[in-house]
């Protein structure tokens, strides 16, 4: 399908969190405001034509059994069969180039062409890849699953697997290969005396650094409860094949060597040390060192790409990586749309008002959850109990969330 051109297109690079609630936002609450709304169109472009529930990779990674897999993966166009066909469009395909000063954009299509297309307003909501393929939509949805299935393929003959990362994937994923594989330490244990599978977390510093200490204490000790044993403060210098873990070797045997010298030997290795922006097809200029995308803190626009581009959710420079701070974005970020959409179409900067203005809440929020029935955590500065972290998270890694959202029903009104 060939680009309107008489369509001014708003093109959202990124079906997850972050670009499918920003659609539905600007569908329902941006456009029906403009002067000549019927000259708009979102274009949304993913890699996937499913999204996935990603926080749920720990857990879902073990068995198809584990959570019902047409709640966990949802098809994207069909959220968006509600609006009028002239205002949206979905393109599977992946960006391989921004021309930041033509604008446009050039997308590989799932069909091996491509396509160059123009936009009025841009909106970078690629996300990251992860170092592990079982844990994030680095491609789409089919390609997870194959993965998944062959990790599950070898999971039954390994006797020692290595996990690299003591972030929230790290510990999670642990807990819960931990519970399936080697159940739970009665009542009165602190520890899982012989697991039938030893799982060893491996991370250069202390585990669960967003938490305050006493409650990445309590994590270790569930951890232990299910066979895991934690090494803090010797990070993993090489692995020996260096593909291990990866798409290309992800289930090989795998020699890990740790900066003390230590040598752990592992029939699965998982490296779950943080995940790398999605900004391959961007110029340098537009990026920080660490290669996201270089956002105003404030208005998330990308001041240095010209006029009405922007960023949401981990690709930007923002806000710590957090899906409730990618929630707590979308209606600053469509509200600074609107504003410089009306400008554009001739509106005065005074009748429009100030710019809307987005400030992270750097309180302590996170949960994590262990295993099937215990987590830890804390939300909004306050420490969780086990149960609470259970009841919100740990049941079913926010699956209970996210119909809403990729219906688009959780913006239903304009916020």
């Amino acid at each position: 399908m060939a680009q309107d051109s008489s369509k001014k297109d708003l093109v959202i690079l990124g079906g997850s969190y972050g670009g499918i609630s920003t659609a539905h936002y600007l569908l329902k609450h941006v456009i029906p405001q403009l002067p000549n709304k019927a000259s708009y169109q979102v274009i949304l472009v993913s890699t996937s034509s499913q999204a996935i529930c990603r926080p749920a990779c720990p857990r879902a990674l073990i068995s198809d059994d584990m959570f019902p897999q047409e709640k966990l993966f949802v098809g994207v166009p069909q959220q968006f069969e509600q609006y009028p066909g002239s205002t949206f469009r979905f393109i599977q395909g992946t960006a391989t180039e921004l021309h930041h000063t033509d604008r446009h954009v050039t997308v590989s299509l799932k069909d091996g062409n491509t396509e160059k297309i123009a936009y009025y307003a841009l909106i970078v909501a690629t996300g990251t890849s992860t170092p592990s393929p079982l844990l994030g939509l680095n491609g789409d949805s089919e390609s997870l699953r194959a993965t998944w299935n062959i990790f599950r393929a070898a999971l039954p003959s390994a006797k020692h697997i290595v996990i690299a990362g003591g972030g929230p994937t790290g510990i999670e994923t642990a807990g819960e290969l931990g519970e399936y594989l080697n159940g739970r330490a009665g009542w009165f244990s602190s520890k899982l005396e012989n697991p039938k599978v030893p799982i060893t977390l491996v991370t250069g510093s202390k585990i669960l650094p967003v938490l305050r200490p006493a409650i990445a204490k309590k994590a270790e000790e569930f951890l232990s409860q299910v066979g895991v044993t934690v090494i803090k403060g010797s990070r993993v210098v090489t692995v020996s094949p260096a593909a291990a873990g990866t798409e290309s070797a992800l289930t090989s045997n795998a020699t890990v060597t740790l900066e003390d010298g230590k040598t752990l030997e592992a029939d699965l290795y998982i490296p779950a040390t943080g995940a790398t922006p999605n900004t391959g097809f961007m110029h340098k200029s537009l990026l920080t060192a660490s290669g996201c995308v270089e956002t105003n803190v404030s208005t998330l626009r990308v001041d240095n790409a010209g006029p009405r581009v922007y960023a949401i959710g981990d690709v930007g420079s923002h806000a710590r990586p957090a899906v409730h701070n990618i929630l707590n974005t979308v209606p600053t970020l469509c509200s600074n749309i609107k504003r410089d959409l009306l400008i554009a179409e001739g509106d005065d900067e005074s009748a429009v008002g100030a710019d809307r203005v987005f400030k992270e809440d750097t309180r302590e929020t996170q949960l994590v959850p262990i295993g099937k029935s215990k987590g830890v955590g804390a939300a909004m500065g306050f420490q969780l109990p086990s149960l609470l972290v259970w009841l919100i998270k740990g049941r079913d890694y926010w699956l209970w969330t996210t119909g809403g959202l990729w219906s688009g029903s959780q913006w239903a009104k304009e916020s």
